[in-house]
């Protein structure tokens, strides 16, 4: 089966050097880049592409991450094969492309090699998510929001003036925080919430203010 293949990826030199070293295999018959996210949906209806391979990280052409895109993509065409192709290989962003529907999860340090046949099969209707047995109690939006700003250092009274929410209310998502990602500690849930892709780390900014 011949493959028709579209990359998403805010770095021209790694889409540029993938294309080069997949183009020319047997079982991929075109091997697509676009840096216009405003026209991928268009892009991928009339060039009738089978797989499309997203970063999550497209800051230098998008607003959006690749998990949004993927999102949007599947609201508007639920049928289309997406596999996430990215450096952020965390539990979280695993965790959140297969629920939002993408068919596989790849993290760029692949031999190509490897990669054309984990696209075969995904094509053929497996799906690939490596690592499944890990197994997260998922955070809610709101626990997702007070990690972050303990990660940035505010007070419990801080984040509850922030949040708009009673400082009561801060502490129960804190021990809600502690109990899913079986920690004890503001700084241990901090670590792991970074380990694990919930929040993105701001150096200059972290200190504990409990």
């Amino acid at each position: 089966m011949i493959i028709n293949i579209l990359l998403i990826d805010d770095h021209a030199l790694f889409a540029k050097s993938l294309k080069i070293v997949l183009e020319n295999h047997p079982k991929i018959t075109t091997f697509n880049i676009i840096d216009d996210i405003n026209k991928v949906i268009y892009f991928i209806k009339e060039t009738k592409i089978d797989i499309v391979l997203i970063d999550i990280d497209l800051r230098n052409i998008s607003d959006e991450d690749g998990l949004l895109l993927t999102k949007k993509i599947l609201t508007a065409m639920p049928e289309t094969k997406i596999v996430i192709l990215t450096g952020h290989d965390l539990p979280v962003y695993r965790m959140e492309a297969k629920k939002i529907g993408a068919k596989g999860f790849v993290n760029k340090n692949i031999e190509p090699s490897d990669l054309v046949s984990i696209l075969i099969k995904i094509n053929n209707g497996d799906i690939y998510f490596p690592y499944d047995d890990i197994l997260l109690e998922e955070l809610t939006d709101s626990e997702k929001k007070v990690l972050q700003k303990l990660c940035s250092g505010y007070k419990r009274k801080d984040i509850a003036n922030m949040l708009y929410i009673s400082e009561r209310t801060v502490s129960n998502h804190i021990q809600c925080i502690f109990n899913k990602l079986k920690v004890n500690s503001a700084i241990e849930a901090i670590t792991k919430g970074i380990q694990l892709g919930y929040v993105k780390p701001r150096w200059n900014k972290f200190r504990i203010l409990l």
